[in-house]
């Protein structure tokens, strides 16, 4: 991997540069795919909304500017497309039965990692969606409160309570 910047990038991308793009693909593949799988809880779904999220950056690559920050950028778009999903499949979101992930040695320590996460799992789905939201730009996509405040289209007041929240909800809810 190069040094430039993914602003850099970005731009090389929007000129033609396809390994560009492919460098910028791979520094946020696993940060937007988990995004969307901890919004979602399910594995398949996340992937066709990670996939339609790279598909809109691809179309929108001409209209990218170097001084706008990528990584907001990006999580904009994939935040947008979130959105469109949710409102076009309005409904109760069903949690996945296993984990594809399970770490640990023993069937013991997978048991109980497997409890953990689907405990986590279904907290995180519980949260009113503007705080999911925003713990997820902040854990996953790793934004400052100014870039989940312009991806949400919310004062950064606004974001510090939405964190603020959220974070309290799970902490009563997973406990100590």
């Amino acid at each position: 991997m190069s040094d430039a910047s993914d602003e850099a990038l970005m731009t090389r991308y929007g000129q033609g540069d396809a390994e560009a793009f492919s460098e910028l693909y791979e520094r946020y593949r696993g940060p937007l795919y988990r995004y969307f799988l901890r919004q979602l809880g399910d594995a398949v779904q996340a992937n066709d909304l990670y996939q339609g999220c790279w598909e809109k950056v691809i179309g929108a690559r001409a209209r990218f500017r170097e001084k706008t920050p990528f990584r907001a950028w990006l999580f904009r778009i994939a935040h947008n497309h979130l959105v469109d999903y949710f409102r076009s499949h309005r409904g109760v979101q069903e949690l996945p039965e296993t984990l594809e992930d399970m770490a640990g040695s023993g069937p013991e320590t997978q048991l109980e990692d497997e409890q953990r996460q689907a405990r986590f799992r279904r907290a995180l789905l519980a949260l009113p969606e503007e705080q999911r939201d925003a713990l997820l730009l902040q854990l996953e996509a790793g934004l400052s409160l100014e870039h989940i405040a312009q991806v949400t289209g919310v004062g950064r007041e606004t974001v510090k309570s939405r964190l603020r929240y959220g974070t309290r909800k799970l902490k009563q809810e997973l406990g100590p």
